[in-house]
């Protein structure tokens, strides 16, 4: 039966004789298989018995099978089928036992009638396995959870209840000190759900504010076409709000130049009043649905701004102290941009070089100076929700610190925080939104793991988007979760000050055993060697980081099968993410990355699943076989 139907579908692609390599690629398409084009050409050559570049119809029948008929999905179609058909009672089974599917009955149906390609057998509620192999490679076997593509979380709550998709310095496409500004990273960081924007401002020629890394040798861009380009964009993946926040060193007269453009450009999306329903209190994603939020700093209070809506402020210009604080390690917040900003790049390695003389004894000093800074009426005002604060300790927030207003802290000072005052940094972040972005040494565009800053609730994590790696990985994989709007609501331990959470401290109430079966690979990319394995990692809090791996296969990755059981105890399951990593074993140095896969444990769906692995830059066409438990 299933040779009939076979011959039907491409007879007629045989008519004129042989195929070529090509025409085989396409069929194999029609057939509904995925499959990679060096794997193809690989089993092309092998099948082609003349070497003439061009195969017969009985040739490509045993191509098909090559790709089509995986060992380890017939022997589970042999388990649950009789004489080679399966009935909807059968697969009704096979989902209820192995797939942990509720309503099996009436799902069986509906997957034989999405899957099987055979009339006749479908018509008779049945499926061979040819519909069998199409439905354990389709989109309805992966190991993501299906209803973690929609926005399923509440978003009900205010802002700072959620984790939201922040980018650094989002005009670079490259590196911190030389390369192009460019306004790709806007559009490519929103359609990947970024949801926090980075906009560096600076005084251009002809009255236009320009965006750019100050005091170094990356290109401009004008502040409108930035603008532009968000506007464009900014709902592409998402409903939910857009916060642009503003390093702001223009002078007042093009911070008024800024003000217009956010708001001739923008309309009704910007927001530029406090909401009716939230005048105390930071709103929810919900009820910010398709606006966009100017995060920057503020002269005076909501009820201020609001006393002046309507009246003229063009020319209003108040004159501010500020307090920096710099410490010569690059603890505290370097983000201001001072003309000292590159140099204090080169004495920093100076520091560091000497430091390693002296077994790494770290001294610094600690500078305190104050500037005054000119801000413009007509831009201050457009800021209600997230206005740009300094972070001077939790002490002092406690006591002062508004409802909307917001830190940004950096990494190394971040970290000093998280670990000796973990649960004073949790009850801050309960309070008030906090972003973390890189140390400025990291020219380089390179990334630290925001893991541990999602550990103490830090809602802002801010990362270079344009290096790919693990911390994008675990970035990416995030953010898959609650339908990759861009907001992920915190678990309770974070929004629950009862709970006495601490990362480091951590207390089981609720921890689960993860058991994953590793059964086999698919078409990984070929390479020298072809020795493949994969890595399962687990990051959370400390207690839940760790990681295993399979053994070696050698010299086959296009069905390499490692059939090992890894078993993970996990305390905080709500904090987890899981990454599956293939490399190719090298000889010498480090292993070859042959691709990665990252979700949040919670969105993992139970039984056989398929894992779509990625390169450092696109989607491969690799389909891992795994068993999953929980």
């Amino acid at each position: 039966m299933e040779n009939k139907w076979f011959l039907s579908v491409i007879q007629e692609d045989f008519k004129a004789g042989k195929i070529s390599t090509e025409k085989a690629m396409k069929l194999l398409e029609k057939l509904k298989i995925r499959c990679d084009g060096n794997h193809v050409k690989y089993i092309f050559k092998e099948n082609d018995r003349q070497k003439s570049g061009k195969i017969t119809i009985e040739e490509f029948r045993a191509i098909y099978r090559n790709f089509a008929y995986r060992k380890e999905i017939v022997e589970i179609f042999n388990t649950y089928s009789s004489r080679k058909i399966m009935s909807e009672e059968n697969l009704s089974e096979f989902l209820k036992q192995e797939q942990y599917v509720e309503m099996s009955k009436t799902i069986a149906s509906e997957i034989i009638k999405k899957y099987e390609p055979i009339e006749e057998v479908k018509n008779q509620h049945q499926m061979t396995i040819e519909g069998f192999i199409r439905y354990m490679s389709s989109n309805d076997c992966l190991l993501f959870k299906r209803d973690c593509t929609n926005v399923y979380q509440d978003m009900t709550h205010p802002l700072n209840d959620y984790f939201i998709s922040s980018s650094h310095n989002t005009y670079l496409i490259s590196g911190q000190l030389i390369g192009p500004s460019d306004l790709w990273g806007y559009a490519s960081a929103l359609v990947k759900g970024c949801r926090c924007l980075e906009i560096d401002c600076w005084d251009g020629s002809q009255n236009e504010p320009v965006v750019y890394h100050g005091h170094t040798l990356t290109s401009k861009i004008l502040f409108k076409t930035v603008i532009q380009v968000i506007n464009k964009y900014a709902f592409t993946a998402s409903d939910y709000p857009v916060v642009l926040s503003l390093e702001n060193h223009c002078s007042p007269q093009q911070q008024e130049i800024m003000a217009s453009n956010l708001q001739n450009i923008l309309g009704d999306t910007l927001l530029s009043d406090v909401l009716e329903n939230f005048p105390s209190e930071l709103p929810s994603p919900e009820a910010l649905k398709f606006k966009i939020l100017v995060k920057n700093k503020k002269i005076g209070t909501i009820e201020e701004t609001i006393e002046r809506m309507g009246s003229n402020k063009h020319g209003q210009i108040v004159e501010c102290e500020e307090e920096e604080e710099e410490f010569e390690d690059d603890d505290e917040d370097s983000k201001d941009h001072s003309n000292t900003s590159f140099i204090k790049y080169n004495k920093e390695k100076d520091v560091d070089e000497k430091t390693s003389l002296i077994k790494h004894f770290v001294s610094y000093s600690r500078k305190k100076k104050t500037r005054k800074v000119k801000i413009a009426l007509e831009l201050s005002d457009l800021v209600i929700y997230t206005k740009a604060e300094k972070f001077k300790s939790f002490h002092h927030a406690q006591l002062y610190q508004k409802f909307n207003e917001n830190n940004s802290i950096g990494e190394q000072h971040a970290r000093k925080l998280s670990k000796q005052k973990a649960r004073e940094f949790i009850s801050h972040t309960n309070n008030f939104i906090t972003r973390i972005y890189p140390k400025a040494t990291r020219t380089d565009s390179s990334n630290f793991l925001p893991q541990e800053f999602w550990n103490v609730g830090c809602q802002m994590v801010a990362l270079n988007f344009q290096t790919p790696g693990l911390p994008m990985d675990l970035h990416n994989g995030k953010f898959l979760d609650n339908g990759g709007c861009g907001y992920i609501l915190k678990p309770e331990i974070l929004r629950n000050p009862k709970l006495n959470y601490t990362p480091n401290e951590f207390k089981d109430y609720n921890p689960i055993t993860l058991s994953i079966k590793l059964i086999s690979g698919f078409q990984l990319p070929p390479t020298y060697r072809n020795d493949p394995l994969v890595l399962i990692e687990i990051y959370g809090i400390p207690d839940d980081q760790t990681k295993q791996q399979t053994h070696v296969v050698r010299k086959n990755a296009f069905t390499p099968r490692w059939n090992e059981t890894f078993t993970f105890t996990i305390h905080a399951p709500e904090m987890a993410l899981v990454r599956f990593v293939a490399e190719n074993q090298a000889t010498i140095g480090s292993n070859e990355f042959l691709g990665q896969y990252t979700l949040p444990l919670l969105c993992m769906d139970k039984g056989y699943r398929t894992i779509p692995l990625f390169s450092k830059t696109v989607l491969l066409n690799l389909l891992p076989l795994l068993q999953l438990d929980q």
